[in-house]
């Protein structure tokens, strides 16, 4: 390997140059037919962005699930402070920041605004509201603080048990766009004295099963049945209020402690690092004792109530599709869960198997079954779904949800909050943005397979999994455009192999390239020179692994490059 321009000889050659507008197809079929394999100006090609030599239509659906998630950018004034937010909540900015990570400029605002309001106790508040929006009014005193000047307030609802975790798990995006190690320091103490309070709270913590506890919602939602003393728009939580434990406010828990441990250990902070491992691992004990039932995680352990019927252990929530991308399951298990989905997909009378919550509730709140989230198909499951079957052994049926997902999305015109079960018509009811970001972040990282596990990809997992798709020759761009740090991937499947030439600014690379089906590997080459490599296999198919480190630069023995400095990694994969 080496950084400098060198004549190698490849095994397997780019046949079209990408960009382009059409490439000549060379089938006997169609001979010298020009198919259109992108767009006039090739809009598609954006951060994230696809270029292909067969049609445009994935990447015109990347191009318009970043449009959606776009329109969701707002900016709000409080507390004389102007905030850029995609959709003034913190859990909705979460969600949509898998997404706008890549192309947005002013990335910290909002989150340093929540974080740096943090009740003294470690509570966070979560929403921006106008005073004439009744939100403020849902809430006791405490949870709430008002900006007559700005007419705006800042909420927490109550009963909400996963705003600690969410605003962990922001900070975690952002450190990673912008490695301001000054910035971490800044926020740690805060951000683990958020997950303390979450996990010591009387509110929001069960001592005796050693699991975080809510208010009886469906999943992750704000709103009760309007059982006990609440009243339809109360979020407050009083001595009666039914209590139970829900298993996606703990997987998110769990994430956030390896987080934590993550960011202390970057810091050199190695106590502490440990320390919240070691509180992860008795989390996730205490999971998987009381919530597991061997395929995935049941719905709601009720502790001061019976709830509204019997049927909690068999109800598959959308926090399951979450807890794939959490950390928290073993391969197995994730199997397990995403085996589950498959099973229910041949047997449910609904379109698809991205339920928000099946079996539904005879009644919730005054939804019906199929309405809103008491059943209705979300494709933000669906997006997490995808994204952990990629990383999981299931990669054909990754790309058949986004498959799915962008046929729907050319149908009506883009992607919807919730769709009707029985005749897959848009719902609405919340920001389409969530949807969108999680399949845009699924195809990300899981298809195209390139997720930084340092900050401005100093170090990337590279999985590409292109091999089961339609495509035989593409090109790939992702990135963050804030710090101008791009990954630029080219790629070719051919009859003796594949290749995939890597521009980018890691200094490591861990490579784990699926082969087509019924494949082997009988040779990797990284820049033309023969490379040692593993075979793993996940699921059915295989892949070929190396661990691939950037050399020291031309003419400084020993000296590494300058930091952002693109390295060209050409790996050819020769099939047996």
């Amino acid at each position: 390997m080496n950084d400098a321009k060198t004549q190698t000889v490849h095994a397997i050659e780019f046949t079209h140059p990408l960009p382009a507008m059409n490439t000549v197809d060379q089938s006997p079929e169609k001979p010298g037919w020009k198919p259109l394999t992108g767009t006039l100006n090739n809009e598609e090609f954006a951060c994230p962005g696809l270029l292909t030599t067969r049609d445009p239509a994935l990447g015109r659906f990347i191009w318009n699930l970043r449009r959606q998630v776009y329109a969701d950018r707002k900016l709000v004034v409080a507390d004389g402070e102007v905030v850029m937010c995609s959709i003034n909540w913190i859990r909705d900015h979460t969600h949509q920041l898998k997404a706008f990570r890549h192309w947005e400029w002013n990335i910290r605002s909002f989150l340093d605004f929540i974080i740096s309001r943090q009740r003294e106790d470690g509570q966070f508040f979560e929403l921006l509201k106008q005073l004439d929006d009744p939100h403020w009014s849902f809430v006791s005193p405490d949870c709430r603080i008002m900006y007559p000047e700005d007419s705006q307030s800042l909420v927490r609802l109550e009963i909400e048990a996963d705003v600690e975790y969410l605003v962990v798990e922001a900070a975690m995006r952002v450190w990673r766009v912008t490695g301001d190690d000054d910035w971490l320091r800044r926020v740690l103490p805060r951000l683990e004295k958020g997950i303390d309070y979450q996990t010591s709270d009387p509110k929001r913590w069960e001592p005796a099963l050693g699991l975080a506890k809510r208010a009886f919602t469906i999943d992750t939602w704000d709103f009760m049945d309007g059982v006990s003393s609440l009243a339809p728009l109360n979020r407050k939580i009083f001595p009666d209020t039914p209590m139970s434990i829900m298993h996606g406010d703990n997987s998110g828990i769990y994430q956030a402690m390896n987080q934590l441990a993550q960011m202390n250990e970057h810091l050199g902070r190695t106590d502490r690092a440990a320390a919240w491992r070691e509180r992860a691992a008795a989390l996730r004990e205490a999971m998987m004792r009381h919530l597991w039932n061997g395929k995935f995680f049941v719905h709601q352990l009720h502790l001061n109530h019976k709830g509204l019927d019997d049927r909690e252990g068999e109800r598959l929530s959308l926090s399951n599709a979450y807890a794939l991308n959490r950390g928290l399951l073993t391969l197995q298990e994730r199997r397990a869960v995403i085996g589950e989905y498959m099973r229910r997909r041949e047997t449910t009378a609904a379109f698809a198997e991205w339920f928000s919550i099946d079996p539904p509730y005879a009644k919730f709140s005054g939804q019906l079954p199929g309405r809103y989230v008491n059943g209705g198909i979300s494709p933000f499951t669906a997006g997490e779904l995808a994204l952990g079957a990629f990383t999981s052994g299931c990669e054909e049926y990754g790309y058949d949800i986004v498959t799915r997902m962008r046929k729907m999305s050319e149908k009506d015109g883009g992607i919807f909050f919730l769709y009707s079960p029985e005749d897959s018509r848009p719902l609405g009811g919340g920001p389409s943005g969530w949807g969108a970001a999680a399949f845009l972040n699924a195809i990300d990282e899981g298809l195209a397979g390139i997720v930084d596990v340092g900050t401005g990809y100093s170090e990337i997992e590279f999985s590409p999994r292109w091999p089961v798709t339609e495509y035989t020759e593409l090109r790939y761009l992702t990135g963050y455009e804030k710090t101008h740090r791009f990954v630029d991937c080219r790629y070719v499947l051919a009859d003796g192999g594949l290749r995939y030439r890597l521009k980018s600014p890691a200094s490591r690379i861990d490579a784990h390239i699926l082969l087509p089906r019924g494949r082997a590997a009988a040779k990797m080459l990284v820049n033309g020179a023969a490379t040692p490599f593993t075979v793993s296999r996940p699921g059915d198919l295989e892949y070929a692994d190396a661990r691939l480190e950037r050399p020291a630069a031309s003419g400084a023995s020993g000296a590494s490059a300058a930091p952002g400095a693109v390295w060209e990694a050409d790996i050819e994969v020769i099939f047996a």
